[in-house]
């Protein structure tokens, strides 16, 4: 695993305990509070064109970029529960969607493989 990925997991492995948290930190406990945090990231979008989304105020993209932190710690505190290697989960998944999407079928559409 990456050493920067284990020292931020190891931070937020000392954050809960000191506050005494990791009671309620089951995957399903972070799976549900991931959950709420992508809504919480996409409620920055709601009702923006595409240019919008595109180029936000910097006011806006900090309060995106703390969604964005959130989704990440939350994300990296379940893949350390469940014993998985974000990294390396996210390596295997690039190659996974390579082969469901091959340059020649996808290229220019957004079907989904099963599509192509």
């Amino acid at each position: 695993m990456n050493d920067e990925i284990q020292r931020l997991q190891t931070a937020l492995q000392a954050f809960a305990q000191e506050r005494e948290w990791e009671q309620f930190h089951s995957p399903k406990n972070l799976a549900a509070a991931l959950s709420v945090e992508a809504a919480e990231l996409l409620e920055h979008f709601q009702w923006l064109t595409e240019e919008q989304s595109r180029s936000l105020p910097d006011a806006k993209r900090d309060a995106v970029a703390e969604e964005v932190a959130d989704v990440f710690l939350y994300l990296l505190q379940l893949s350390d529960k469940l014993g998985i290697d974000p990294l390396d989960a996210a390596r295997k998944k690039l190659q996974l969607n390579a082969n469901k999407y091959p340059v020649e079928r996808a290229k220019g559409t957004s079907k989904k493989y099963s599509e192509l």
